[in-house]
């Protein structure tokens, strides 16, 4: 688990693909501290397994779900990435739950400055902004944010002046994509409503024709 609190940016130092997976070697040295083989680290939001460690970088393998779900398919070689360790029992809580499993993508429609903050406007497919709600929590790229308005296809988010410079969100261009992961909870709850909506449908069917 993470929270969405950007601890380092680190660079990538190189993305070595094979026919259905990736090793990707982040060069680090914050999130070093304290990390051995097998622990996780959240690269731009995903979770991934440390699996090579060096004075200056780690190592992680890519499986193909990832791949396809994530902008880490895209990542060049010197591209900036927001970094986390996994969080433990003692770690403030600063931003909000993630489990660094990636819904989706989103891409970056629009930047407006608002005295000293930018608001970013997102698009991206139904199936994720239903599971917004504005004012509620979500991550971009890893970082824990909350949301100012979301539409069936569009979302928007402010930030600050620190969040800017902590982070790599303003170095997007417009028309790039970044790794979006909704709110634990509301996966959980629309899960749910779908099984009960579904549940309905059914007795209403078997009531129709007279069970």
């Amino acid at each position: 688990m993470f929270t969405g609190i950007i601890e380092e940016v680190g660079r990538v130092r190189a993305l070595r693909k094979g026919p259905q997976s990736a090793v990707l070697t982040v060069e680090a040295h914050t999130v070093l501290e304290g990390t051995r083989i097998g622990d996780s680290i959240a690269t731009n939001g995903v979770c991934l397994t440390v699996t090579a460690l060096g004075r200056d970088y780690y190592q992680a393998d890519i499986m193909n779900e990832t791949l396809n779900r994530t902008h880490l398919k895209h990542v060049s070689m010197g591209e900036r990435v927001n970094l986390e360790r996994a969080l433990t029992l003692n770690t403030r809580l600063g931003g909000h739950l993630l489990s660094g499993h990636i819904d989706g993508t989103a891409l970056l429609k629009k930047k407006i400055k608002q005295d000293v903050a930018e608001v970013l406007t997102f698009a991206t497919d139904p199936s994720l902004t239903r599971l917004m709600v504005e004012k509620g929590s979500i991550a971009i790229d890893g970082i824990s944010l909350t949301l100012l308005a979301v539409t069936e296809r569009t979302f928007s988010v402010s930030i600050i002046p620190h969040t800017g410079a902590e982070t790599t969100l303003l170095e997007k261009p417009i028309g790039d994509s970044v790794n979006v992961e909704c709110d634990l909870i509301g996966k959980y709850v629309d899960k749910l409503l779908s099984k009960q909506t579904t549940h309905s449908t059914l007795l209403d069917s078997l009531k129709k024709h007279g069970f």
